[in-house]
């Protein structure tokens, strides 16, 4: 049986998400697809015709491992929420009559929530007109925040990430002798694996962050004081880590402003100025020097500091996603269950999409510490085996030589 594919990336990018991409296309050509075509900026692109042929361009071993050992998006990325098909039946006719004009045998889909929503629509609609084609989403999102499965590609670099620069932060702040609280507000807008992971860098004997609060708790600015104050007893230099989604009793978030509130493109609330926030409550108790420091995207996309072991999964769980579909199965996620913490242990297994679009995974609230300011030992020992080992990059003229992303400039390929 001949076999044809669509591969398409949405959302946010991360350091592992072309390691997927690697791991089916390699899958894909070793179990002889006449096609892999790509589309260029996920489902909006294949609407508007912009696809390419994978096979024609990743010849070689050498170009699947660059590919593999890139960040971000190689096929590009777009934020577009496929509405429901009684609502929109000529964009689902549009699809399914271009997967039957290109003899297409199964369509991947690498992203993280909302990618799923529309795997889980595609595939509905397949079923309801009898089509052959195998809808199968493989995760990705560095918020670590997709149900039904341990954990997801992209959150291991990403913690990993954070943890060095949460140990960076602390020694550029040790060499002073002055009252100071620095504020790192980190990435999670209603989980906090993010943020939990900063914890990380004590490994190695530093002692910071000092306080973490993470989004899953409710956060009160009065305890927060006293929990500095606290700090300030038996120390100069404070470092706190906190999600950009923490939220009061009543679930306000501490950013939360509706005159000012922006969303994006599936409506979610985008949050930024937690840490100002929080900089001026503490400036105003303490008088002493106060810094904060969002690091936003930087923790998407730093290759140069992955983990091999989330790169390596990522990598597994692309060529799965093709076994998986040559099987027959569609309407399917796949997804990671672990086996054992040491030695770190994991497999992949699959899950119906449908019980992992529009939900969230987040921390047990019993792997928060009760005092709401930093996490227990059980999540420590989960957050831990997902940042093992490194990446060798290859540099050129003193800087990461990553595969070549121009085609993305280009938005007329088709």
């Amino acid at each position: 049986m001949r076999r044809n594919c669509f591969i398409g990336q949405s959302g946010g990018p991360t350091v592992a998400i072309n390691a997927s991409l690697a791991g089916i296309i390699s899958k894909c050509q070793e179990e002889d697809y006449d096609h892999i075509y790509g589309m260029i900026n996920g489902i909006k692109g294949l609407l508007e015709n912009h696809y390419v042929d994978l096979n024609e361009i990743f010849t070689d071993d050498h170009k699947i491992r660059q590919l593999k050992e890139s960040p971000a998006m190689y096929l590009g990325s777009c934020r577009y929420k496929l509405p429901v098909s009684e609502e929109a039946p000529d964009i689902y006719q549009t699809l399914f009559d271009k997967f039957a004009k290109l003899e297409i045998t199964d369509f991947y889909y690498i992203g993280g929530n909302d990618s799923m929503d529309t795997v889980a629509k595609l595939s509905t609609y397949g079923k309801m007109i009898n089509s052959p084609v195998r809808f199968v989403g493989i995760p990705k999102t560095i918020d670590n925040d997709l149900m039904g499965t341990d954990h997801t590609p992209g959150f291991g670099s990403a913690a990993k990430y954070v943890a060095s620069s949460m140990l960076e932060v602390y020694y550029d702040s040790a060499i002073y002798k002055l009252n100071a609280v620095t504020i790192v507000e980190i990435m999670g807008r209603n989980a906090g694996w993010l943020t939990a992971s900063s914890a990380l860098a004590r490994e190695n004997g530093a002692p910071v962050p000092d306080l973490i609060y993470l989004p899953e708790v409710p956060f009160d600015k009065d305890q927060f004081l006293a929990d500095i104050h606290e700090k300030f007893k038996e120390k100069s230099s404070i470092i706190i880590a906190v999600s950009e989604g923490i939220k009061d009793e009543e679930g306000h978030y501490l950013d939360q402003d509706s005159k000012y509130t922006k969303r994006d493109a599936f409506g979610h609330v985008l949050h930024s100025g937690t840490g100002k926030v929080l900089e001026s409550l503490v400036y105003n108790e303490f008088h002493c020097k106060v810094r904060s420091i969002e690091l936003n995207v930087l923790q998407r996309c730093a290759m140069h500091i992955a983990s091999k072991t989330d790169i390596d999964e990522a990598y597994e769980i692309g060529t799965y996603a093709v076994e998986r579909a040559l099987k027959g199965e569609s309407g399917i996620m796949i997804v990671v269950h672990r086996l054992s913490n040491s030695p770190y242990k994991m497999e992949c297994a699959t899950l119906d999409v449908n019980q992992v679009a529009n939900l969230e995974h987040k921390i047990p609230v019993d792997w928060i510490s009760e005092s709401h300011n930093d996490i227990t030992p059980a999540l420590h020992d989960y957050l831990y085996p997902l940042i093992q080992g490194e990446i060798t990059i290859h540099y050129n003229s003193g800087i990461p030589q990553y595969i070549d992303i121009a085609h993305l400039r280009n938005k007329m390929i088709k």
